[in-house]
């Protein structure tokens, strides 16, 4: 039976009455959830198995199947997955004609992820610490996705996640071909002086940082990605000058903030910064980029709440889209402030310069 709307209180009882509450239970949780992982598995997840943390943490397809890609690039032949959660690197690496051997420390995750993978790989119910020296070898590359949840949420502290972060970071040895997925928020002062990293940024989202050792890595080199294949890496560019608002404003990536990029960027589009600490990028000449967003700027407005429903009025905007950085300004709140009402609809950016505040409306390129 499918159920369209699972949590509800309708669909409850009816599973009840025909299989129990146990088996209930079990069903409705899983349609929930493959219907929360539609957005991130497309069709796909109307046929997979989740847990809710294995959910929250499961890479992207794209962004797993890039993973895949620079183990074939780096000439393995064998990935061991360690963390694999629910499956979703180990059916990239599987896509890639990659041999997976597959680790999951929790017994549930362990059956789920099973599931998943079906005849393409074993999953290994067992503690990495226990087992991974045992499946290292040449041609052998090693992929950890270390759990960043407990029962009470996300983790923060490197030091709580699991494998321990003494392992996670042994695994970065130059003389092996490994990779860590992380949050992207992760400091840069963690990132071992071995290891490359590349922050990434899927349709809008800045989703990790990996760090990457062993064949086709640069210990110490800091990337930024836009997948599919914009790239930019650190590379020591001198600070930007803050200069005004000009023709056209770029809004980096999130990946290229993360990476620290922000140098290159703006030396590769002729733009300067708005305010030295906010990454809002602005120059008079247009150019064609993945690694930001593009603006037109169409007109500047004082940082006035009166001159701001003065402009909503005459403009008749009824759908305002509101982008702010360094500003203490509540999208949601300042809509009903401007009180719009009207057929027309635009964008606002609010950003700090200097003590002041600038207001512009933009057009997205």
């Amino acid at each position: 039976m499918l159920e369209t709307d699972p949590e509800s209180l309708a669909a409850t009882s009816r599973m009840r009455e025909l299989y129990g509450p146990k088996l209930a239970a079990a069903a409705l949780t899983q349609a929930t959830l493959r219907l929360r992982a539609t957005t991130k598995f497309g069709r796909d997840a109307l046929a997979m198995f989740f847990t809710r943390d294995g959910l929250e943490q499961a890479s992207r397809p794209e962004v797993a199947d890039y993973h895949a890609s620079r183990f074939v690039q780096a000439g393995v032949h064998r990935v061991i997955d360690i963390g694999c959660g629910i499956g979703s690197d180990s059916l990239a690496f599987a896509r890639a004609c990659l041999e997976v051997v597959a680790l999951e420390v929790d017994p549930v995750t362990a059956v789920v992820a099973q599931a998943n993978l079906g005849d393409r790989a074993n999953v290994i119910c067992a503690d990495a610490n226990d087992v991974a020296d045992q499946l290292m070898g040449p041609g052998v590359g090693v992929f950890c996705d270390p759990s960043r949840r407990d029962d009470r949420g996300r983790l923060w502290r490197v030091e709580d996640f699991a494998p321990p972060w003494s392992f996670v970071t042994n695994l970065l040895d130059r003389d092996r071909t490994a990779g860590v997925k992380l949050g992207p928020a992760l400091p840069h002062t963690l990132i071992p002086e071995a290891a490359e990293a590349e922050w990434v940024t899927h349709r809008g989202d800045t989703v990790e940082v990996a760090l990457w050792s062993g064949a086709r890595a640069s210990p110490g080199r800091r990337l930024a990605l836009v997948l599919p294949d914009a790239r930019l890496a650190v590379s020591g560019a001198p600070p930007l000058p803050v200069r005004d608002l000009g023709r056209y404003l770029y809004e980096p990536a999130g990946s290229v903030i993360r990476a620290g990029a922000i140098p290159e960027l703006g030396a590769q589009l002729s733009a300067g910064l708005l305010d030295a600490q906010v990454a809002y990028l602005t120059g008079d000449q247009l150019h064609s980029t993945s690694l930001a967003t593009v603006f037109e700027v169409r007109q500047q407005l004082p940082g006035k709440l009166r001159a701001l429903r003065k402009w909503v009025r005459e403009s008749e905007i009824g759908v305002l889209e509101i982008k702010k950085r360094g500003v203490d300004v509540n999208p949601s709140v300042l809509r009903k402030q401007l009180k719009l009402d009207g057929p027309n609809s635009a964008t606002m950016v609010i950003s700090r310069r200097g003590k002041g505040v600038i207001v512009a409306i933009v057009e997205r390129v």
